[in-house]
């Protein structure tokens, strides 16, 4: 038996003005089959999840480069 979907979760690649974000919604919208297109608005858990994920290539950045002096 085939598995089923039910929905996709689509993510830009930078936050957008809600104002013009209409027009990919719009086209999202056109497709056969989509009942519903919701806009998530960015809120402060955004910008935590964006420092830490920064963060973490920092560390990850700097661990590799002190690697590289000691050879």
């Amino acid at each position: 038996m085939t598995d089923r979907v039910n929905g996709f979760t689509v993510h830009l690649d930078r936050d957008i003005r809600e104002d013009d974000v209409e027009v990919i919604a719009n086209a999202i919208r056109m497709i056969k089959g989509v009942v519903r297109v919701d806009n998530k608005v960015v809120g402060p858990m955004d910008h935590i999840a964006y420092m830490r994920g920064k963060r973490e290539i920092t560390d990850k950045l700097y661990k590799f480069l002190n690697t590289m002096d000691k050879d």
